[in-house]
């Protein structure tokens, strides 16, 4: 399992479907033989040139807008990385995108990283790859 790391590799995932979603996350595919999409400065950004191996390829993307404290972002990202390699033997080599679409309830989970708010990250994760692997 690869982590994406550049813009243009997150735009091209996102430029892909959404496979999967649960009630805080969705999960984006594109697969690494599509083909090209539009770069930065309007050429066309090969999936060859972006992923220099064929593997499954995963990234997390969780907004300010949903998780304000930067303790909770990077909580977030180590879940969707770890459970993102328990799965990582089911999915096909392609890239995917763990996205938070929407926040975890201030009253329900206090602490910025609580136990608490990372089994409830963890287990919707799961549920969200486990949804995802039969999709792709």
């Amino acid at each position: 399992m690869q982590r994406l790391k550049t813009r243009a590799q997150f735009q091209f995932v996102l430029a892909g479907t959404v496979i999967a979603k649960t009630p805080h996350f969705a999960l984006h595919c594109n697969r690494l033989n599509a083909k090209a999409v539009t770069g930065r400065a309007g050429q066309p950004a090969e999936p060859a040139s972006l992923f220099h191996l064929q593997d499954m390829w995963i990234g997390a993307m969780v907004p300010k807008r949903w998780a304000k404290r930067a303790v909770t972002r990077n909580a977030i990202k180590r879940q969707i990385y770890t459970v993102g390699a328990d799965f990582s033997a089911l999915y096909p080599h392609a890239a995917f995108v763990v996205r938070l679409r929407s926040s975890f309830s201030l009253a329900q989970f206090a602490s910025a990283v609580s136990d608490q708010l990372k089994l409830a990250v963890r287990t919707e994760i799961q549920v969200l790859m486990q949804a995802g692997a039969k999709a792709a």
